[in-house]
């Protein structure tokens, strides 16, 4: 008699909701073998039972092999008692115990949905909601586990006969996907207007609401992970009002295409960002523009005034797909603007009935749907580097999937930032980032802060022992950490070693490990009180000493000066002894009355912390050179520097801008102090002899590379440290940031740069839940007073 054995075996991953078990069944009966295959909490358990040898094919390449959508983190298998019996089944999940397997994130409409969309011949024709194991929604509509139906937004609405079947035919593509519908038994989309909004008359809601897009009007659309507000791209008067209505100042919205070739005129598209376009993600792509692509004939002004990209994603959803109108449908708007329901500030609309609250004052119309959005989730946002993705947003389509970490880590939740808000569980080998939060000012982010944190808590089953926060004693997010403790320690991280960590952790640096790290960005609280942001610390995930530092200057009024950059440029000159010319852009800038008291408020030091901050230095040139005076959204100064830079392509720096480099005494204490004033006479000097702003930002940019390389030079000198991480909200600014990668490459240094994990405040909680597992317990370390207490950032 042949031998028989039976192997009990545990997938661990992303291997719920994206076809596994349909894959295990596949193969399992195509091997001949008996046994079954279930979800479990802990992921995917199947035994099976048959000749030793098939068994041990099915073990070998189980993950090698596996569905496209399935990231498998470890396959153990050992054997068990001979069962006897005929036949593979999938059997009902098994709930309860810790949660230990992965939900995948949404996914962009497959190929093979598309088709079926199209096709007239196809059951799911025009079906808002087609979906199949390769693609469509996850984490947004997971409400529990193990991943089934019953655990998600999905489970109110029935299959019918056709779905039912589809469901259950492991020959189909639909075998065991948990969002599968039809029209005949799916949610249902709906088009509301008028006051009080009432379902509007027509058989079809999408051909109704592309009507309303041509014609100018705003609509509410409900996404995957929240509700966008759109409108024709093209529509000068559309975009205008959309921008007025949403508060929005000068902000760039995002544009939605229906493909690449709607965009290929007026972007720049290298391999690298049509991958990103056209994958399962579908972010947000930062792309930057071919010149002349802002004429109004092309996508309205307004869009995105002044800046130097535009923001760009294909559709998603194929909802998406029918608004932008399928092959034969009837002339619509082909680029959309699509950006977060919501008002400036507040935290993305999911829900139906706050949307027509929430976004009453927005829109015009709304194109809703019944299925519920449990998990809020924006969109991410990516641009390309030196070739290589650079994470802005991490959000939907990333998260939930977790990041390895190079040491293992107690459970532990890191509370992140105050701005660009994210936070992060971790435990073992694991750290889950969290999708975007937003800006905490807002209560009503505050409160969707803790929904997703109780959220990620529950399909992570991480219960954290150990709480971790930035220092500043004013942040909203180090707050909640502190009423949440609860007895469990709270350690307290220093801002930019928490995001040079960040870094490290990305790369897989291990726990000795030691690094260079320039941490340039706009606010970050100093263990002296004082607003840090120029920083170069020689760091480890268990501590670090600050090496360099730009010179503080005077931030008059916290807050008031990042919004006026003007402001910053008065204080940067007065510091390096320049006088307040008329001639100056600036000073024309600021009124007349502004600048007695802002005369005198410097000479008195009233509410003017002094800062370090590269994000201000940028203002503060982006002013002088007359490029940027007043900011309306995060980093605008800074951007439209950049975007002048970008406007002499090929243009070469002549070295004529450095920084004076101040030194302590090799083996002192002292910091090394890179002064600017050399810069601001420079640039003041090149204003007054008519040199183009361009050329200006182009040589500020070389100058902060040549500072850049000239300290971690210096560091290696004195220390000995050959790597060199690149972090902050700056670092966002691929034209400084290749410029500061080639300058030290050249020099013979490894350099560290974000990729998956934003390098501005969204990525900082990672770097907090790094440094909090090395570093000693300390529940009140770093507690204190920040003078002017800005909280504003680059």
């Amino acid at each position: 008699m042949e031998a028989v054995q039976r192997r009990r075996v545990v997938v661990r991953g992303v291997v719920q909701g994206v076809g596994f078990r349909p894959y295990v069944y596949t193969r399992a009966t195509g091997l001949g073998l008996a046994g079954h295959v279930t979800n479990t909490p802990e992921g995917v358990v199947a035994e099976v039972e048959g000749a030793p040898a098939a068994v041990s094919a099915f073990c070998e390449r189980l993950a090698a092999d596996a569905p496209p959508l399935a990231v498998v983190d470890t396959v153990d298998h050992c054997e068990v008692p001979v069962a006897g019996g005929a036949g593979f089944t999938i059997v009902a999940s098994r709930s309860g115990g810790p949660a230990r397997t992965l939900v995948s994130p949404d996914v962009a409409t497959c190929a093979d949905c598309l088709a079926e969309l199209a096709d007239p011949a196809d059951r799911h024709h025009r079906h808002p909601f087609i979906t199949c194991t390769h693609c469509g929604p996850r984490f947004t509509i997971v409400t529990g586990l193990p991943y089934d139906r019953a655990h998600t937004t999905m489970a109110r609405f029935p299959m019918c006969p056709d779905c039912a079947r589809e469901y259950a035919d492991p020959a189909d593509r639909r075998f065991h996907a948990q969002p599968v519908a039809c029209p005949a038994c799916g949610p249902r989309l709906r088009l509301l207007a008028g006051s009080p909004p009432g379902e509007a008359a027509g058989a079809d809601p999408v051909a109704e609401a592309r009507r309303l897009l041509a014609g100018g009007a705003i609509l509410a659309v409900k996404g995957l992970g929240g509700y966008h507000l759109a409108c024709d791209a093209t529509h000068v008067g559309a975009v205008a009002e959309l921008r007025r209505r949403k508060a929005r100042g000068d902000k760039p919205f995002a544009l939605m295409a229906r493909d690449l070739a709607d965009i290929e005129h007026l972007v720049h598209l290298g391999p690298a960002e049509r991958d990103l376009l056209t994958g399962p993600v579908r972010p947000i792509v930062l792309l930057r523009r071919r010149p002349g692509a802002a004429a109004g004939d092309l996508v309205a002004d307004a869009v995105a005034p002044r800046c130097p990209d535009l923001g760009v994603l294909l559709p998603y959803t194929p909802v998406h797909h029918l608004l932008l109108g399928l092959p034969g449908d009837p002339p619509g708007p082909r680029l959309l603007v699509m950006t977060s329901g919501n008002l400036s500030g507040e935290p993305i609309v999911t829900d139906d009935a706050e949307a027509l609250d929430r976004l009453g004052h927005l829109a015009d119309a709304w194109l809703t749907h019944d299925r519920p959005i449990h998990v809020p989730c924006d969109d991410s946002v990516v641009r390309v580097c030196d070739g290589e993705p650079l994470t802005v947003r991490r959000s939907r389509g990333y998260a939930p999937l977790p990041l390895h970490l190079p040491l293992s880590v107690p459970a532990a939740l890191a509370a992140g930032g105050d701005l660009k808000n994210a936070f992060c569980l971790g435990e073992g080998r694991k750290a889950w980032l969290s999708a975007h939060i937003g800006d905490m000012d807002d209560l009503a982010t505050q409160y969707a802060f803790e929904r997703a944190e109780q959220q990620l808590e529950s399909i992570t089953g991480v219960s954290p022992v150990l709480l971790a926060a930035d220092r500043h004693p004013g942040y909203r997010s180090a707050g909640w950490a502190q009423r949440a403790a609860g007895g469990r320690p709270l350690v307290r991280v220093q801002h930019h070693h928490a995001h040079i960590a960040s870094a490290m952790a990305e790369h897989g640096l291990g726990e000795g490990s030691r690094v260079i790290g320039i941490a340039f960005d706009g606010t970050g609280y100093g263990d002296d009180g004082a607003v840090w942001g120029g920083e170069v610390l020689l760091a480890g995930y268990g501590g670090y000493r600050r090496f360099a530092h730009l010179a503080y200057v005077p931030l008059p009024g916290g807050d008031a000066a990042v919004l006026r950059p003007y402001r910053m440029a008065l204080s940067h000159l007065r510091a390096a002894g320049i006088p307040w010319s008329p001639d100056l852009p600036c000073t024309a800038a600021c009124p007349p009355e502004e600048l007695r008291v802002l005369e005198r408020q410097l000479e008195l030091g009233l509410h003017c912390a002094p800062t370090s901050s590269m994000g201000r230095l940028f203002d503060a040139v982006s002013s002088l050179a007359g490029v940027c005076h007043l900011a309306g959204y995060e980093a605008q100064a800074a951007i439209e520097l950049e975007s002048a830079a970008l406007a002499v392509p090929g243009a070469e720096a002549d070295g004529r801008y450095a920084f004076a480099l101040h030194r302590a005494e090799p083996g002192g204490e002292t910091p090394v102090r890179a002064d600017p004033a050399p810069v601001l006479a420079a640039v003041v000097a090149d204003v007054r002899a008519g040199t183009p702003p361009p050329l200006i930002a182009v040589r500020f940019h070389a100058a902060v590379a040549g500072l850049v390389g000239a300290l971690a030079a210096l560091a290696r000198e004195r220390h000995g440290l050959e790597t060199v991480a690149l972090t902050g909200g700056v670092f966002a600014n691929t034209v400084l940031s290749c410029a500061c990668a080639r300058v030290l490459r050249e020099r013979g240094f490894t350099v560290l740069r974000h990729h998956r994990v934003p390098p501005n405040d969204g990525g900082l909680a990672l770097g907090q839940l790094m440094v909090a597992a090395c570093a000693p317990q300390n529940p009140q370390q770093g507690e204190g007073h920040v003078p002017g207490g800005t909280r504003q950032s680059a």
